[in-house]
């Protein structure tokens, strides 16, 4: 089958959560392709609703790391990716002197701090 279009990595649009990658059909739908395909070294994306075809031209080390299904991935409200554990607030030992906060305290804390950014940016 023939290639309707050769489209740069950058183009893609990605969605961390499913670890897809997609790009706009003529057809009105989109072709999609894998981030563990794109690792496997595949570098043609379909579209579902037609035959079209694109080749991704791209370079491994321009890929993401592929998390695995296992990985504790979290989203936050602002769209950034990470594992739960970095998103935490007050970790740390006890080195500073202070005691370590729960998971109330940080819930208590994320909450404060969301309340505190909408209202900025409700200011502005």
């Amino acid at each position: 089958m023939s290639i309707y279009e050769e489209v740069e990595f950058e183009d893609l649009d990605y969605d961390p959560k499913t670890q897809i990658y997609s790009y706009p059909c003529p057809c009105g739908d989109k072709f999609s392709i894998s981030l563990e395909a794109l690792w496997d070294g595949e570098d043609i994306a379909t579209c579902p609703s037609c035959t079209l075809r694109i080749e991704i031209i791209y370079d491994e080390e321009d890929l993401p790391p592929l998390r695995h299904d296992d990985d504790d991935y979290d989203e936050d409200e602002n769209g950034n990716a990470g594992k739960d554990d970095d998103l935490k607030l007050g970790g740390g030992g006890s080195d500073d002197g202070e005691e370590k906060k729960s998971d109330n305290e940080n819930d208590e804390i994320d909450e404060g701090l969301s309340v505190v950014a909408r209202k900025s940016l409700s200011v502005h």
